[in-house]
């Protein structure tokens, strides 16, 4: 099976939760499964642009990205956080690539705006060439993607454009042709309004969670992207599962571990499945 990993940063700034990825990674590759991960890193871009004095903006959850704080994303998502994940795994026996979208044309991106605000270098993903990624999963290599690409046909030094890794992973999952999509996150799973996790979701459920208020906040997005990336993938297993569990790859595809998520009525699915 090729699964997508989705990893954010708050879960790779600990060595410990670095090895307990990095070993359940080890462990899908010796059962035969191919793994890319996806990462992100607000949390260390943020300290970084403390450090460098700049001033954090957002709108709708989505970072206002000018020059300076571009270059500071490409910083700590092409360089920090994705060198330090990639030397834990290798540390843990997992041969590993890290790339952003420039290396080998593997994505590019397109400019977001929402309500028409302007965002800056903040992006989506476009125009995404598979080779590279397919070819070192055929070599026995683990790519390791930051999400951080230069705009289609943009010029030769123009900054690099923040992409949300959570988004990202829907797309990529369809053009890697990936049986299963995880995002692995600090909960485990989506949580009912007296806190149980939920096995299954229908874009009508998160529509109820939202009106009753239920999710709000930071679990917002992931409901979103989780459910587009169900809708863009339909053959594949798509899930919000806990990255503090052991073997978090191969266990978060188990049932009644986490939340998966359907394009349609979830009952339809099981039966269909």
């Amino acid at each position: 099976m090729r699964i997508l990993v989705k990893i954010g940063g708050a879960q790779l700034e600990h060595p410990e939760a670095r090895a307990r990825l990095c070993a359940a990674v080890a462990s899908a590759r010796a059962h035969g499964d191919e793994v890319v991960l996806v990462h992100g890193g607000g949390n260390q871009i943020r300290a970084l642009t403390a450090e460098l004095g700049l001033t954090d903006r957002y709108h709708q959850g989505l970072r206002i990205t000018d020059e300076a704080t571009a270059q500071a994303a490409l910083m700590v998502l092409g360089g920090s956080v994705n060198r330090t994940l990639v030397q834990a795994l290798q540390s843990a026996g997992v041969p590993a690539a890290g790339l952003t979208g420039a290396d080998g044309g593997t994505f590019a991106a397109a400019p977001l705006r929402r309500d028409g605000v302007e965002l800056g270098f903040v992006g989506q993903v476009d125009k995404i060439d598979p080779t590279l990624v397919t070819t070192l999963l055929a070599a026995g290599v683990t790519p390791v993607l930051g999400t951080v690409a230069p705009r289609a046909g943009a010029p030769a030094g123009e900054p690099f454009f923040n992409i949300n890794a959570d988004h990202a992973a829907g797309p990529l999952c369809r053009a890697l042709a990936c049986e299963a999509l995880l995002f692995l996150t600090d909960v485990p799973g989506v949580l009912d309004g007296d806190g149980r996790p939920m096995p299954l979701l229908t874009g009508a459920d998160i529509e109820r969670l939202v009106a009753n208020g239920t999710a709000s906040g930071g679990m917002l997005p992931k409901l979103e992207a989780a459910q587009r990336a169900a809708c863009e993938n339909p053959r594949a297993i798509v899930k919000i599962a806990p990255a503090a569990a052991e073997d978090c790859v191969r266990g978060g595809l188990r049932d009644g571990v986490g939340t998966r998520f359907f394009a349609r009525d979830a009952q339809q699915e099981v039966q269909r499945g």
